[in-house]
């Protein structure tokens, strides 16, 4: 099977629709590709219960359509899903679920992108044909779990964070929480009021702020100082931890705070400090990867050799012969939804100019 279109998008995430929603209002054909069997499937899938966005609504919502007034401010998952479904409805989004992408690259001689994806229904495989091309993939495409000598002889249980759900049955076990960004704080929060025995390691030095100061320095510019918080989300993409009431719970002895692990021993843990202790499960809260470069033959000059963009934003969009690369910007939706607009926008004055 072979289809042709103006614009191809890879990945029904918040980014790729969010794209194609843009492209629609433009009149500008376009056709999203999907590896799992839903749009975003990472909020619907692969989000820990008690999630939120941790940034106020004004700053979350995608191109054109805002959150409604009765809303929170800081929204929970499944209103957020809501909200994605009522968006993808809204603006004709409709992504070809199933499909893994295999290989893209650019067909010089006829100066449009080629896609092959693998139908994991029918089992063949299919070829898309394009003038553009947008990597929505992202930078959260693959769990990330890093290397822990003799983590393959821990008896206990071993999950990502994207596996977790809720601490219902973790109530009565000692739990290790590996990672101390937002998810990782909150995952442990919610474990300890599940009743859990529960330890985060923290690695390295961290930001801790509220909800409130956050949206507080957003909307009104507070002066950062060197190298803090927002700063740093700036340069790194690293994110503050914003408390959900992690905190107070490290303070009252209720969380355990560990260095980083030296090597595991069946179900002992070793600590880089001599600490030794013995769990039942480990929680990794270490993030994702980029997996741009397993599929895409030619990066246009965009993506790094760890599929990440090879400049910051806000130069991080647009690369050579009509490719573009959306949510890779480390700044969250707000990111995703001013990167949609601009390839939009892109797309549109150079067919309005042919």
């Amino acid at each position: 099977m072979k289809q042709e279109t103006i614009v191809m998008i890879v990945g029904a995430g918040p980014a790729g629709i969010a794209t194609s929603a843009c492209l629609n209002l433009l009149s500008i054909p376009n056709i999203v590709l999907e590896r799992e069997d839903c749009y975003a499937s990472l909020w619907q899938k692969k989000a820990y219960d008690r999630l939120k966005l941790h940034l106020a609504k004004n700053f979350c919502q995608l191109p054109h359509m805002p959150f409604p007034l009765s809303a929170p401010t800081f929204v929970p998952k499944n209103m957020f899903v809501q909200y994605l479904k009522n968006y993808v409805y809204h603006f004709n989004v409709d992504p070809l679920y199933q499909r893994s992408v295999e290989s893209a690259w650019y067909d010089k001689s006829a100066q449009k992108w080629v896609v092959t994806a693998q139908n994991n229904v029918s089992g063949l495989v299919e070829e898309y044909v394009s003038e553009f091309l947008v990597v929505a993939t992202g930078e959260n495409s693959e769990d990330f779990i890093p290397n822990v000598y003799g983590l393959d002889t821990f008896k206990g249980l071993v999950i990502h964070s994207s596996e977790y759900e809720n601490g219902k049955t973790f109530g009565d076990k000692d739990v290790l929480v590996v990672g101390a960004g937002n998810s990782g704080m909150e995952i442990a929060y919610d474990l300890c009021n599940w009743g859990a025995q529960t330890s985060v390691v923290v690695r390295s030095p961290i930001h801790v702020l509220n909800k409130e100061l956050v949206q507080l320095g957003m909307r009104f510019g507070i002066q950062r100082p060197l190298k803090g918080p927002f700063l740093l989300k700036k340069e790194t993409g690293r994110s503050p931890v914003i408390d959900v009431g992690t905190i107070s719970k490290i303070k009252t002895g209720d969380i355990k705070v560990m260095t980083s692990i030296k090597d595991i021993q069946g179900d002992i843990i070793k600590f880089t400090n001599g600490q030794e202790r013995q769990f039942d499960a480990i929680v990794f809260a270490t993030g994702f990867k980029s997996t741009v470069r397993k599929w895409l033959k030619e990066d246009g000059g965009l993506f790094n050799e760890k599929g990440m963009p090879k400049h910051k934003s806000p130069n991080h969009w647009k690369g050579e012969n009509g490719l573009y690369c959306v949510g890779f910007a480390s700044a969250g939706l707000f990111g995703i939804s001013n990167d949609a607009k601009n390839i939009a926008n892109d797309i549109f004055r150079i067919v309005d100019g042919k």
